[in-house]
């Protein structure tokens, strides 16, 4: 009996089997791969926090507004229990007048700045492509517009288009025989040539374009850069004409990003305030939806039909931006 309890000590501190009834601790040791993927979902639980403090936060709260009746005087007093979900505000908002007329000039805005702005900075790009004296200056001074603040380049606009003192009236009545100023950022439209031309949207569709193309320039003369040179000369050594050049060897390199460009441009475009309203302030005919939500809110101090209307431009979003996050995955999956 001796020598088996004997035995039993022994391979209990040799590391046998223990006995009946004792559980040894056991620590099971992460792998470097958990250990990497723990390290790193501390290392961006900041960032979340933030994210969502400041974006997914207000983003809910903006929601459950839209579905309540409230004054911007009663938000401070606002409690649990006075929250009433109601589809009124969104029929406010949809039968009210002026909101298809506003909803028709974002799209038409929005179209307009993203093709004008890619368009312009694609021809920019393919412009300073190659190398000559000053091109490094040329291509800094190109992104003056995207760097300026947006308050002083509103600011320059207003004054050059100032129908009493603005240098483009003095130069129009003294080189185009205009006999009376035009009031580019009020007037709504103009006859020439037997067509109406909206003045005050084209002045911020051109406005937005100038300030925006920069951008456009940049990512395009980025990926001009790594297009093969072999192919672009091989298509010189065949004759190729510098249209069928573009057509054939730059045009396909540059679909993508031309692509992501638009659809990024036509996002922020369409839920633009800023510009418009440092500008025309929506008078004009230029009156978009954020401009609308802004008068909603401050003018009218009704929070929940601008909160209603935020939403509304959420659910108008959603299409093109699920466009771009495929094609963004995309992009990344032909990289990796």
């Amino acid at each position: 009996m001796s020598g088996l309890a004997g035995g039993t000590a022994r391979r209990d501190a040799a590391g046998g089997p223990p006995e009946p009834g004792r559980h040894r601790p056991s620590r099971r040791r992460l792998t470097r791969r958990a250990r990497e993927e723990l390290h790193g979902r501390l290392l961006i639980s900041p960032t979340l926090l933030v994210v969502g403090l400041v974006v997914l936060a207000p983003f809910a709260a903006g929601i459950m507004l839209a579905f309540q009746h409230v004054r911007l005087i009663d938000i401070r007093s606002l409690t649990p229990a006075d929250l009433d979900f109601t589809l009124r505000n969104f029929t406010r908002v949809l039968g009210g007048p002026g909101f298809w007329a506003a909803a028709r000039t974002t799209l038409v805005y929005a179209t307009l700045t993203t093709a004008g702005s890619v368009l312009a900075g694609l021809a920019l790009a393919l412009a300073l492509r190659r190398p000559f004296p000053g091109r490094g200056l040329l291509r800094g001074l190109v992104l003056v517009p995207y760097v300026l603040p947006v308050v002083a380049a509103a600011t320059v606009w207003t004054t050059l288009l100032n129908p009493q003192y603005g240098a483009v009236n003095e130069m129009g009545r003294r080189f185009l025989g205009w006999t009376e100023p035009v009031n580019f950022l009020t007037t709504r439209g103009v006859d020439v040539a037997g067509l109406p031309v909206p003045v005050a949207l084209g002045v911020v569709v051109l406005f937005e374009v100038w300030k925006s193309f920069p951008l456009a320039f940049l990512f395009v003369t980025a990926r001009l850069q790594a297009v093969p040179r072999d192919v672009e000369e091989a298509a010189v050594i065949d004759g190729a004409s510098p249209v069928q050049r573009f057509r054939h060897v730059l045009l396909p390199q540059l679909a993508g990003v031309l692509l992501l460009l638009a659809l990024l441009r036509f996002i922020w475009s369409f839920q633009n305030f800023t510009d418009v309203y440092l500008l025309t302030g929506g008078a004009g005919g230029t009156e978009v939806v954020g401009v609308r939500v802004y008068q909603e809110l401050v003018t009218r101090a009704d929070i929940g039909t601008a909160s209603a209307l935020g939403v509304l431009m959420t659910l108008a979003l959603l299409v093109p931006l699920a466009l771009y996050v495929r094609l963004s995955r995309g992009e990344r999956e032909e990289r990796g």
